[in-house]
């Protein structure tokens, strides 16, 4: 089914080199949820791939892939496993965010590529205790003061995805004399900044979204790399594709689980397995309705941002593919754990790690009541200014 939306020799070529890992990275995925440990080796081998640096544009030595790529690789990448994908996804996002927008100054931007071609990592460090998803405008806690020529930064945040393995942290704080919030580029090895491992849940427990904790670390001037005009969330970025297409590689693995089940458990009440079954039937039919539905909105999606031409178009469609493939996810995973039945509880069955992956899903942003509540208000506004046109 992935290979519907595969259209260049450049995808076939990564969508084959992810592939040729499943094994190894499933393994180790398994393990990870397990113990509640980063899958760290895989995050390795996919840096020695060349794997995070891809959206790096050519002019800056990298492979320029677009939106549209990353969908299709991160989809693949997270049927195989959901951790190793939603981490990496991250870095991936951020770093094509960052180039396409232009959002550092030049010679930042030229050294910051260098940076991620030699295999650093990124995450944005945003969320906070307090404040929740940044993306509902909330104050950062974590402010920085300038003192004797440099930045001093104390606060702390929670969710930092991948925190084992970042190079740098890209870290949002309140700067006072500015009267506005600011990113700073922080080293993983600055004084005064520690990892607290506080990351237990049952869901996506292999990505270690710990918080990072940092006490009067110390950086210079120059590492103030971004003040925003706009909130967080207030521009349109597709590079937050990479989440939709995380729990859509996991909805495409519990469905191919699930039919694979049908085909191959055959109960003595009946002569042959349970595909045979109308009741299974409807639920196999309904899971690949959901994910065509699902699959096609978010590569139409990702092809109208990466096309400047149509990108002026899209309002609220982002928040709109999260929405319906999150929510698709889940049903999708619920509906193969009817067909598989009972076993899909064992804590040895795929289904049961899906079922809680999915469920993270409703908690990265954008949140399912500000998609709603944009499509609303656009609606309105947009019916406002035809009335006003018609007078």
């Amino acid at each position: 089914m992935n290979d519907l939306f595969v259209k260049t020799e450049s995808q076939r070529l990564w969508v084959d080199k992810l592939r040729k890992n499943k094994e190894e990275f499933h393994k180790r995925g398994v393990i990870s949820d397990d113990l509640a440990i980063f899958p760290e080796e895989n995050i390795h081998d996919l840096v020695k791939m060349g794997y995070p640096s891809i959206t790096v544009p050519k002019a800056y030595g990298g492979e320029g892939l677009k939106v549209y790529d990353m969908v299709l690789f991160q989809e693949t990448l997270a049927s195989i496993d959901s951790s190793t994908a939603l981490s990496i996804g991250w870095n991936l996002g951020v770093v094509g965010e960052i180039f396409e927008k232009k959002l550092w100054p030049e010679e930042k931007l030229q050294f910051f590529a260098k940076e991620v071609l030699n295999g650093a990592l990124v995450n944005r460090s945003v969320s906070e205790a307090q404040t929740g998803s940044p993306t509902r405008g909330g104050r950062p806690g974590t402010y920085a003061v300038k003192k004797d020529g440099a930045w001093v930064l104390n606060g702390r945040k929670i969710f930092t995805t991948a925190s084992p393995v970042l190079t740098y942290f890209l870290t949002s704080a309140w700067i006072e004399e500015k009267q506005k919030v600011g990113f700073f580029l922080i080293h993983k090895d600055s004084p005064g900044l520690t990892i607290d491992e506080t990351w237990d849940v049952i869901s996506m427990r292999g990505t270690a979204s710990h918080d990072l904790v940092l006490e009067n670390v110390k950086v210079d001037q120059s590492r103030l790399v971004e003040l925003p005009e706009l909130p967080s969330g207030g521009k349109i970025n597709g590079w937050i594709l990479h989440i939709p297409a995380c729990y859509l590689g996991v909805a495409k693995a519990a469905r191919d689980y699930a039919v694979h089940f049908a085909n191959h458990h055959s109960p003595n009440s009946l002569n042959g397995p349970i595909s045979q079954l109308p009741n299974v039937q409807q639920l196999i039919g309904e899971i690949d309705l959901e994910l065509i539905n699902a699959r096609h909105l978010i590569y139409s999606v990702a092809s109208a941002y990466d096309n400047e031409s149509q990108r002026k178009h899209i309002t609220n469609e982002l928040g709109v593919v999260k929405h319906v493939v999150t929510n698709s996810a889940i049903s999708i995973v619920d509906k193969a754990m009817r067909i598989v039945g009972a076993k899909s509880l064992q804590r040895s069955n795929p289904l049961q790690q899906y079922y809680r992956d999915v469920r993270a899903g409703l908690h990265n942003p954008p949140m399912d009541d500000m998609t709603i509540k944009k499509l609303a208000l656009a609606a309105i506004e947009q019916e406002k200014i035809i009335s006003t046109e018609q007078v």
